[in-house]
């Protein structure tokens, strides 16, 4: 039976060529969960899927007891944040954040004040009418997460969102989007190949290895003693 509070893969098998991903988890609604696992297992398509823009060939992705299997992407309850923040370049600070309301060119002055009270937030006040190319990296991933928050979905999924960014910088948005998703009552996943990161921010952890996805393992538990392709992949 699927569970009415969270996220389940039900017999999920997805496939490309001769590459496969399978797995059957639960998942509880809150708090930030890691996925973890070598390059090129399969990390990425998990989300890809989770979010609707790839099918599995066999089995269901529920949420909250909802089968969202033949729901398209704009249909689910979830927002994806990918490394480079999906900001469109043309639009300003504050027209990127507001496309997650409503994607029309001009907004009501409520939608417009919502978005300026977010961008505060996120101390981007001052720049909310300059172009992404015209901010700093760690800026435009503010922007980035104050457009997700905006989007109020309640599951939200996060490749590497931080990646290109130095190491203390990354450490900062990674504590702040752990903080302000979990202050929302978000659920998240956040795809990362950094087990301090997993360790900090990450209660629970999922394993994408040898072709499946199990879990969810408390993190600290898993990286103190993980199975052996991940071992190998941490280079322990």
């Amino acid at each position: 039976m699927p569970i009415a509070d969270g996220l389940e893969l039900d017999g999920m098998d997805l496939r490309e060529g001769d590459w496969t991903l399978t797995g059957s988890l639960r998942l509880p609604a809150g708090g930030v969960t890691a996925v973890m696992g070598p390059s090129g297992a399969g990390k990425s398509t998990l989300l890809l899927a989770i979010a609707g823009f790839t099918a599995p060939v066999r089995g269901r992705i529920l949420w909250q007891g909802r089968d969202l299997t033949v729901l398209p992407p704009h249909a689910r309850p979830v927002s994806i944040l990918f490394q480079d923040g999906n900001m469109f370049p043309h639009l300003t600070l504050a027209q990127n954040v507001a496309l997650a309301l409503r994607p029309v060119a001009r907004h009501s002055a409520p939608e417009a004040a919502r978005v300026a009270g977010l961008l505060a937030q996120m101390g981007l006040a001052a720049l909310a009418d300059r172009l992404p190319g015209q901010v700093s990296g760690g800026q435009a991933a503010r922007a980035a997460l104050a457009r997700v928050l905006i989007a109020d979905r309640p599951l939200v999924l996060m490749d590497e969102p931080f990646g290109a960014l130095g190491p203390g910088l990354k450490a900062e948005m990674a504590d702040l989007a752990a903080t302000t998703l979990m202050q929302a009552g978000r659920t998240v996943l956040l795809v990362t190949h950094d087990p301090g990161e997993a360790r900090r921010i990450a209660p629970a952890c999922l394993v994408v290895v040898d072709g499946s996805v199990t879990g969810p393992f408390p993190t600290a538990a898993l990286l103190d003693d993980p199975p052996q392709a991940l071992a190998n992949y941490l280079g322990r």
